[in-house]
């Protein structure tokens, strides 16, 4: 039985990852990825960031969807926003994360509400492994609050409406596949690193070309 299938029935599980596993990555070892890797969680919690390193890490292609809506329609997303809606958007978001599950083993970074749509939740599944990238408000919100680019926040009370968003969506967030905690200090290598670690702990890279390689 491969290893996939072993660790297909674990339950969603907290990253840690060992010495080992760590400084393999470190050495430039790379496993290959089996299927895309949905990065998913609040504005603020790292995803392209993280995405963009992890995806340099595995050797695979990174992908952030809202860019690809920007691109698809011209315009920001605070424009699209205020133009046509958030429906109009989150639609679009559907359309995009549909088209990129369908292609190569990625990492693809969404929009901190996409994961709260369940047909996007079911084409994540159904496709690839959902990775929550966990962070508490105030880590949030010291990323966000100077940013100009998150329509959702403004508002009268900007912190408050994150941490209310946060609140809404941890329910949501915490079915995705994986979860991997943010931390003060914590690099983005660092996050990547246990981003990997969590990914091998699932089953989701292919452990003998791995293996081959060192």
């Amino acid at each position: 039985m491969k290893a996939k299938e072993r660790a297909r029935p674990a339950a969603r599980r907290t990253s840690g990852g060992t010495p080992a596993e760590r400084t393999a990555d470190k050495t430039g070892a790379r496993a290959r990825l089996l299927r895309p890797v949905v990065l998913v969680g609040m504005m603020g919690a790292g995803k392209t960031a993280v995405g963009t390193v992890l995806a340099r890490m595995l050797g695979v292609p990174f992908r952030d969807s809202d860019d690809e809506i920007v691109r698809a329609a011209q315009m920001e997303i605070p424009e699209i926003f205020a133009r046509d809606g958030e429906a109009f958007f989150r639609a679009r978001e559907t359309e995009v994360l549909g088209r990129l599950m369908g292609a190569e083993p990625a990492v693809i970074s969404t929009g901190g509400g996409a994961f709260m749509n369940a047909t996007n939740r079911e084409l994540i599944a159904r496709h690839g492994v959902s990775v929550w990238l966990q962070a508490d408000v105030e880590v949030l919100w010291n990323r966000v609050r100077h940013k100009t680019t998150r329509p959702l926040l403004r508002t009268a009370d900007p912190k408050g409406t994150l941490a209310a968003l946060l609140a809404e969506r941890e329910p949501v967030y915490a079915l995705a596949d994986l979860e991997v905690g943010s931390a003060p200090g914590l690099t983005v290598e660092g996050m990547a690193q246990k981003v990997i670690a969590a990914l091998r702990a699932h089953g989701d890279m292919d452990e003998e070309a791995r293996d081959a390689r060192d």
